[in-house]
């Protein structure tokens, strides 16, 4: 799962997973630039040993987005321009597509039809973007930065930017 760090404010957030024996590692997504106002285009994590980061690809186009960290570069990308609500992302070797399964709000997302797996992740309460359970059951083909990728596009895209 993931919950932010504040109650109000969403440029930190605590996030949980289980390695591969089982065990709980908490970790960090920070905004990278917090005292800058208003820019919200780079953050890094922190899980277990793991570090990284993810960037706008592009200043002042949030349709495009990269993770680099662990040897790895993933890249999600908006399937259509200015709409924020379903997502293709792809380590050029395998490419997922999140979506919203609402329209009309943005606190549960889930894979399109996907031959590695399922991943949902969900708002513990209704209309409260502030803590998510990630429900994952993804091959292990599919590496743990290309779902920290989908938790990022969940996240960014389900909550304020304050």
């Amino acid at each position: 799962g993931i919950s932010s760090y504040y109650d109000d404010s969403f440029v930190e957030w605590r996030c949980y997973a289980e390695d591969e024996d089982g065990n709980e590692e908490e970790g960090t997504l920070k905004l990278t630039w917090q005292l800058r106002e208003d820019d919200w285009t780079e953050w890094d994590y922190r899980i277990g040993d793991l570090t990284g980061s993810i960037k706008m690809k592009w200043k002042d186009k949030p349709e495009e987005w990269d993770l680099r960290g662990n040897n790895a570069i993933i890249n999600a990308r908006s399937v259509w321009p200015g709409q924020f609500d379903e997502w293709r992302i792809t380590d050029n070797t395998t490419t997922l597509t999140l979506k919203s399964k609402w329209g009309n709000q943005s606190d549960e997302w889930l894979l399109r039809s996907s031959n590695n797996g399922n991943f949902n992740m969900f708002a513990s309460y209704e209309r409260d973007p502030r803590d998510w359970v990630i429900e994952d059951e993804l091959d292990d083909k599919v590496s743990f930065e290309m779902k920290l990728m989908l938790m990022f596009v969940v996240m960014f895209n389900s909550t304020p930017k304050q």
